[in-house]
């Protein structure tokens, strides 16, 4: 993640209730819950890259997961931690840069996600972080990544980079950039745009679903 996107993440831990960041919300998402209702995730080895207050973490614990959460924060980490011990869920959590750090894992994960952590990475910066998910994954291992689309329309302006209400900066970028990025690391099984409820209002995605390329 950017390092202005960090500095500002970070203060919105410390100085947000949970229930005031747009992105922190404690039911799983349709399309997480979906893959794994359906097989296609089975529980297994699982890194949540970019956890925040671990929701989804726990979500996935819950249902048989070993989970390892990720985050620069270490406010959100600390939530994270509290939140999985009040919901008496075992998971894994720790401080990490997905893209300056995860070079000093050792660990391999067998399914690999984030959930709105691509859009804060600027498109410079991508293909090593996507190198790191290549990387941390067991062969076979499978990546799933949903960040804001191009189409999406919440947000002021209507180009790649856009500024939020929060002081951060985000990046929009549509499926064919996208699938020419990943298809240099990955499979992909899926890649598509969908609209996804929000806390506040809906939002258009671009949702990837892939395979470790061999």
């Amino acid at each position: 993640m950017d390092r202005q996107n960090q500095t500002r993440i970070d203060d919105l831990y410390k100085n947000m209730q949970p229930e005031e960041i747009p992105w922190n919300m404690e039911t799983p998402p349709e399309l997480l819950v979906e893959l794994v209702d359906s097989g296609k995730v089975r529980p297994c080895k699982a890194v949540d890259l970019g956890c925040g207050a671990g929701n989804y973490a726990i979500y996935l614990a819950g249902r048989g997961f070993e989970v390892t959460g990720i985050d620069f924060s270490p406010t959100a980490i600390r939530i994270a931690k509290e939140n999985a011990e009040k919901k008496g869920v075992k998971c894994n959590f720790f401080v990490a840069d997905a893209i300056d750090g995860l070079d000093k894992i050792n660990q391999t994960w067998d399914f690999a996600y984030d959930w709105g952590l691509l859009h804060h990475i600027s498109p410079k910066r991508r293909r090593k972080y996507l190198e790191n998910v290549r990387r941390i994954l067991n062969p076979k291992g499978k990546f799933l990544s949903v960040s804001f689309s191009e189409k999406d329309t919440s947000f002021e302006g209507s180009a790649k980079y856009r500024k939020t209400s929060l002081g951060t900066t985000l990046y929009f970028p549509g499926e064919d950039e996208l699938r020419k990025l990943f298809e240099q690391y990955f499979v992909i099984i899926v890649l598509r745009t969908v609209e996804i409820s929000g806390k506040f209002q809906p939002h258009i995605f671009n949702y990837v679903f892939a395979e470790k390329m061999k």
